[in-house]
């Protein structure tokens, strides 16, 4: 059975990525080199902290589904970018069954096949835009954002507006206060409700 690599697994986390008592599962890689990226191992060859196949991990997360079901909690995909894995994602589903709720922290820079393939498996994304200004987010990530508004405009047509939450940070030294404003407009424009606004804390000697 395949395997795929993990950065780490985080258990009885509440309200912070999700409904309920979540278990952060974060895989190794990711399509996007952000100038400050929030972790770091996911890109580095050495970062992997083990590898699991998928029932590996779901023997590993199902010591928590008693607080799953009594919270409405369950399973976070992040990483690195979790949909890279939307083979593996969609096996787990089928071992967990319908009743734990998943989601996915992505940045939804990934081929659409890879949306199409969990459109029935994800309850909930977590979606971190950056910015919806193509010259900002490729100046940041080193990509640009077109298979973004595709693939988010897929979910939107497919039903999925309420599942969603875009976040938009401030990003100091690449984007500012007018600029979340004019990304925020926009995606209520395409029927988007939900955000989540923060500042990036950069370290001092953060140079951009």
């Amino acid at each position: 059975m395949k395997t795929v690599p993990l950065i780490g697994i985080a258990r009885h986390r509440l309200s912070i990525d999700g409904e309920g008592v979540t278990t952060l599962v974060a895989f190794h890689g990711c399509p996007l080199h952000c100038k400050y990226c929030l972790n770091p191992t996911c890109l580095q060859p050495d970062g992997i902290w083990k590898n699991y196949d998928c029932n590996q991990l779901y023997e590993e997360v199902r010591k928590d589904e008693l607080y799953f079901l009594a919270s409405r909690g369950g399973v976070t995909f992040g990483g690195g970018e979790p949909l890279l894995q939307s083979k593996f994602i969609r096996q787990f589903r089928q071992l967990c069954g319908p009743e734990w709720r998943i989601t996915v922290e992505t940045s939804l820079n990934v081929p659409t096949q890879n949306i199409e393939e969990l459109i029935t498996v994800i309850d909930n994304y977590i979606i971190d835009i950056k910015d919806t200004n193509n010259d900002i987010y490729q100046q940041y990530t080193g990509k640009d954002n077109k298979n973004v508004f595709c693939n988010l405009r897929y979910l939107i047509e497919h039903g999925k507006a309420e599942q969603i939450i875009v976040r938009t940070p401030l990003i100091p030294h690449y984007n500012t206060e007018n600029d979340i404003e004019h990304s925020i407009q926009l995606l209520k424009e395409m029927g988007i409700t939900q955000f989540d606004r923060f500042t990036y804390k950069t370290p001092k000697s953060y140079q951009p």
